[in-house]
Order: structure tokens, then sequence, then C-alpha cells
């Protein structure tokens, strides 16, 4: 898990995501690319790996942290469960500090494995916190 800023500080946050899906490599980068785009964030780079890997590097502004993380969720992602306390925390501290902090930026390096057949693998796994 990467440090947390210090109170009154501009450092910036940092965020690793780890997410598993069902849905096809190709599509989820177009739709989630869409989607990040819509709510005002910037993709830097993103694409996938023979296994259908997802590497998706991507910023925003704190202030639109709730809408980057609902459309994480809505884009059919399941995040690990350090993934969701991070976008908790980050959503929390921003609404609390929001006219402080609302236009730092968030960048997020997210890594999104594909669902294998359950006899292949165990999707539970690569939910286990980094």
């Amino acid at each position: 898990m990467l440090p947390w800023p210090a109170k009154n500080t501009k450092e910036p946050w940092a965020i690793q995501v780890k997410a598993v899906t069902a849905e096809a490599p190709q599509r989820l980068i177009q739709t989630l690319t869409g989607a990040i785009l819509g709510c005002g964030g910037w993709v830097l780079s993103r694409g996938a790996d023979d296994s259908g890997m997802i590497n998706m590097l991507f910023e925003f502004e704190r202030q639109h942290c709730i809408e980057i993380y609902t459309v994480l969720v809505a884009v059919g992602l399941e995040l690990s469960q350090s993934a969701h306390m991070r976008l908790t925390e980050l959503c929390q501290c921003t609404r609390s500090q929001e006219a402080e902090c609302g236009s730092e930026i968030v960048g997020v390096d997210m890594e999104i494995y594909p669902i294998a057949a359950p006899r292949e693998a165990d999707p539970a796994t690569l939910l286990r916190p980094a």
C-alpha cells in the first residue's frame, strides 16, 4: 500500500487498484476509458497482454472521486478488498476537506485480471490485498 499524504500538504494521492472481471478485455478498455473521461479523468496509458490482463494508468481531480469509484463498479469490475478500502478512504477524506483539496490530482495504477473458468483459477486469489 502506498503511503498516505500528510494532512495539509500537496503530496499527490497514488492508488494501486486490483480487480477481476468477466468482460472481454478490449470491450472493457473502451467502456472504462469512456467512463473515466466522462467523469473528468485522464487516461495516461492502457492495454492488455496475451493473458487478458489489463493495465491502465489514469488520473482525476479528487472532487470526482465518488464518480470514479462508482464507474469502476458500474462497468463490472470486482475490486479487491484493498482497492475498496483505499477508494473509500479517499472519498471520505475528500468529502471532509473538499474545499481545500478538491482540485488535487489522484493517480491510479490499475490491474484488471480476467476471471478464468472455475477449474482453471480461483478469482478470490486475485482479490487478496497486495
